[in-house]
């Protein structure tokens, strides 16, 4: 089984991945965790350039292929072997962020980022994903608490953010039965008890 996470930045991803992670564990379950961009030596050097805030000249196509470059190594090398061996992959971030962020957020035309998304993942659809939203004033909330200074992504500004949000929101009506809108905005056990029900059930 493949679960994927996904959310703006500071909306709880990395806590409930672990709060998850931990309960599959529990229960016997052999999981593994991932991260994108990241998790085979070539993502995180990959990782390295993008979120660099030197690199400002970047361009958006540039970008995108970067990412996709990053997730199809990482797909290759780690997801579809722990697959084929019967684990349960938790992915910190996949496919869907390439939607939101460089398609609806960028603007680079959906049909191409699409095609780019099915090439680099090999076809290999995640069963899960849980979009854990949260509105953008919570986000900066969240980054002005934490006291961490904001990296190239970060710094794209709340009209990027909120076309991204809205990408996430847009790819949940297309696609209701496997990506699931979690509201991030509660205690953060009350959204891990809602997240492991759903999980729970698709494992029975």
């Amino acid at each position: 089984m493949l679960i994927t996470f996904e959310g703006l930045d500071f909306s709880g991803k990395t806590t409930q991945i672990k709060l998850l992670t931990d309960k599959l564990r529990q229960h016997s379950y052999d999981v593994i965790v991932v991260r994108e961009p990241g998790g085979t030596p070539i993502s995180e050097k990959i990782r390295d350039i993008l979120l660099d805030k030197k690199n400002l000249e970047m361009t958006q196509i540039a970008e995108l292929l970067l990412f996709s470059a990053a997730r199809t190594q990482l797909v290759s090398q780690i997801i579809i072997p722990a697959l084929q061996s019967g684990k349960i992959v938790i992915c910190d971030r996949y496919d869907d962020s390439t939607t939101a962020y460089q398609g609806c957020g960028r603007g680079i035309p959906l049909d191409a980022v699409k095609q780019i998304n099915k090439l680099a993942t090999l076809g290999t659809i995640p069963d899960i994903t849980f979009f854990i939203d949260i509105p953008l004033s919570e986000v900066a909330h969240r980054l002005k608490e934490s006291k961490a200074s904001a990296d190239r992504m970060e710094s794209s500004g709340d009209a990027f953010y909120e076309k991204v949000r809205k990408g996430f929101f847009d790819i949940a009506k297309s696609e209701p039965e496997r990506f699931l809108v979690i509201d991030g905005n509660r205690r953060i056990d009350t959204v891990a008890d809602e997240i492991w029900k759903i999980v729970s059930l698709n494992l029975s």
